[in-house]
């Protein structure tokens, strides 16, 4: 009797489980989006495949990934990049992943593995390793520019350096969204851990779309509406609203951050987040970062009422770097332009006007150095002044 009484508690005990649990999987389901709720870039697939699925060729949704495949680490795994004759950091792969490992007179003193490569790899790779949940760059990164490995840009040259952190202000750039815990000490930060499972990877949909949540609800149930209901649409934004949606994060990051730029919406004044955004004098402007500052100081820019951003790059577009695609750009509006004859001698004029007038241009910013070599080496971007060079 006794055992039929345990039993019979048992299963009533599990019944009543069963029951709580159910209501609370109804209640989540029957809970209504908000403004901020999140969709996820995987719903967006739904209603948008071929946006999406071009979106995944895109700069920007690479701008931050896993390193797991080792797709990201170029050249192989046998690297070594020599600071002096004792000293050197090899590239080595091992059966937990893929690691820079410092060697001191041959015997090996620290090894740390390649977690989280920043960047889509067209200009460059650096790379990141997690210590518990504190984000820290590695010394050695990868630059298309030499087709080879480089010490980071910003790190010391005699000797590997792992102590640099990657907080969150970084990855606001960088990625979609990470959750912070930022401790403060007065003026002081004495934390900065990040909670590493929250990490969303490379710039999604709702990064430059805003929250999609009530969007999706909405149209989920509603199929046969096609009027985009519960979404910012570009087209109906002010000029100012669209260059401020992708000034979040091209207009650098030496501006006083008011707060973070995760929760950043299209339409909202970028003012609201940085306490300035600078507006330097041209030649102080830096390519890096401060493309838009660079966009808007070009007469293109201040003798039209239409020129932005979205004007030359589709964020969906696969063609990026095609600079006859460009330069088409350039024409449709100039297409009555007079060159000198010296001018008109160069075979690119019908097919490159970007190489003259938004050349590759040394950043101020960052800079690298090779092994063994004592000069460093400019860091080269696509400058978004428009002008006669």
């Amino acid at each position: 009797m006794k055992r039929k009484g345990r039993l019979l508690l048992v299963f009533s005990t599990i019944a009543i489980l069963v029951i709580l649990f159910s209501q609370c999987m109804d209640t989540s389901k029957n809970m209504k989006a908000t403004e901020t709720s999140i969709a996820g870039a995987k719903t967006c697939v739904q209603c948008h495949k071929d946006i999406s699925n071009s979106y995944l060729n895109d700069v920007h949704y690479a701008a931050s990934s896993p390193v797991e495949n080792n797709n990201q680490i170029k050249l192989g795994t046998d690297y070594v990049y020599e600071y002096d004759k004792n000293l050197k950091v090899a590239i080595e792969k091992r059966d937990s992943g893929t690691y820079q490992v410092v060697y001191f007179n041959g015997k090996e003193d620290l090894a740390k593995r390649f977690d989280i490569a920043i960047g889509a790899g067209k200009n460059a790779y650096t790379y990141a390793s997690w210590r518990g949940n504190i984000l820290r760059q590695l010394p050695l990164s990868f630059f298309n520019q030499i087709n080879g490995w480089a010490n980071s840009p910003g790190l010391r040259t005699s000797s590997p350096d792992f102590g640099r952190i990657i907080d969150s202000r970084c990855l606001e750039c960088h990625s979609s969204f990470i959750e912070s815990n930022k401790a403060n000490n007065g003026s002081l930060i004495v934390s900065h851990e990040m909670l590493k499972s929250s990490l969303v990877y490379g710039i999604d949909c709702e990064r430059c779309h805003g929250p999609a949540g009530k969007h999706v609800e909405f149209h989920l149930k509603n199929p046969d509406e096609k009027e985009a209901k519960f979404m910012v649409l570009y087209k109906t934004l002010t000029r100012k609203q669209r260059v401020d949606a992708c000034g979040i994060c091209h207009s650098g990051n030496d501006a006083e951050l008011l707060k973070s730029t995760f929760s950043f919406k299209p339409g909202e004044d970028i003012k609201q987040y940085y306490a300035h955004v600078s507006s330097a004098q041209e030649s102080q402007l830096d390519v890096h970062g401060q493309q838009n500052q660079m966009l808007e100081a070009s007469k293109c820019f201040t003798k039209s009422n239409s020129l932005e951003c979205s004007t030359c790059h589709s964020p969906h577009d696969q063609n990026k770097g095609s600079l006859t695609l460009y330069s088409k750009k350039c024409i449709s509006c100039h297409a009555t332009i007079k060159h000198t004859q010296k001018t008109l001698e160069n075979a690119m004029v019908k097919t490159n006007c970007i190489d003259c007038h938004m050349p590759l241009k040394p950043s101020k910013a960052i800079s690298f150095q090779q092994a063994g070599m004592s000069d460093v080496s400019p860091y080269m971007l696509r400058s978004h002044r428009i002008a006669i060079y």
